[in-house]
């Protein structure tokens, strides 16, 4: 879709202006699911592809982020975290530079910036969930890169709201369930690490999620994922169930599928903050079943989320 016109004018006072989100990553797992979500709620919105802006570029963020715009939601980002160990550089462009240039330009027009980051962002030694506060280690260049696109909104003069979020997955886009869901269908057996905590989280849901928090006047940094907690050999476990019964999931340990890029063994957020905000948390297994119908609808329909 072509990017909006430049404009330059000055913006009005926020309260002044009528509701318009901007969608970067709009293709993507987390933007998809904004887009459908602001359409059903009759919110206007544009939505921006890599195709057509370049976030690391200043003059193409000023050219996408008009004074019309009273809300940039970035769901851009470098999600390769294998790849960052060896393109650390070029993850950190996109994922701390650009969070930088785009929250100067929401400072200057009077947008909040909505940005997400995860949980990677600390080192999976504990062994309570990990509250907001909590000081940042990450264990790997992809969480170094985010941590410093955290720090990037900490230190600008933007109204801004960060959301960490954990294991995100949708009913479209390559992603765990539909990875998952698919080798369940086609074999007997499969094995999945059972030594890595965290929480499962739908992206329709934290699109959700994330609105409620704008909705309530949240700002800084907050946590949203599905409730509860388990490991990836649960969740694959749950998702083979719904897929093929007859096929078994196999517990197995961290090194025996050896990544560049380390895991780390412990990075379940705490929810309290948010939850306090706007409510509970869907559980993880009730939000992976509604996805999960949602897969086996298009099958059924023949439709491709893609």
């Amino acid at each position: 879709m072509p990017p909006p016109p430049l404009h330059n004018e000055p913006s009005p006072p926020p309260e002044d202006r009528t509701p318009r989100y901007l969608i970067l990553g709009c293709e993507g797992m987390l933007g998809r699911a904004w887009r459908e979500l602001l359409s059903a709620r009759n919110l206007a919105h544009d939505g921006v592809d890599r195709q057509h802006g370049d976030l690391t570029d200043p003059a193409d963020i000023q050219r996408l982020v008009t004074p019309d715009h009273t809300h940039i939601v970035n769901c851009a980002a470098w999600t390769d975290v294998d790849g960052a160990e060896q393109r650390e550089a070029e993850a950190t462009r996109v994922n701390a530079d650009a969070v930088g240039l785009l929250a100067a330009r929401c400072a200057d027009t009077g947008a909040t910036l909505v940005h997400y980051s995860t949980d990677y962002v600390f080192d999976g030694r504990a062994s309570t969930p990990y509250p907001t506060d909590h000081p940042r280690d990450p264990v790997n260049a992809y969480g170094r890169s985010k941590a410093a696109g955290e720090v990037a909104l900490e230190s600008s003069d933007a109204q801004w709201l960060c959301v960490r979020t954990s294991w995100l997955y949708a009913p479209w886009g390559n992603n765990f369930v539909r990875t998952i869901a698919r080798l369940a269908a086609e074999r007997d057996e499969l094995k999945v690490v059972s030594d890595q905590h965290g929480r499962p989280t739908s992206a329709q849901g934290l699109a959700r999620t994330t609105l409620a928090l704008l909705d309530a006047g949240a700002r800084g940094m907050h946590h949203a994922t599905d409730g509860g907690a388990c490991t990836w050999f649960d969740f694959a476990t749950a998702i083979a169930a719904r897929a093929n019964p007859a096929c078994t999931v196999h517990p197995c340990g961290s090194e025996d599928f050896p990544r560049p890029a380390p895991r780390p063994a412990y990075s379940v957020l705490d929810l309290s903050k948010t939850e306090t905000l706007i409510g509970p948390m869907m559980a993880w297994e009730d939000a992976l079943e509604g996805v999960l119908e949602e897969i086996d609808g298009t099958v059924t329909t023949g439709e491709s989320h893609g």
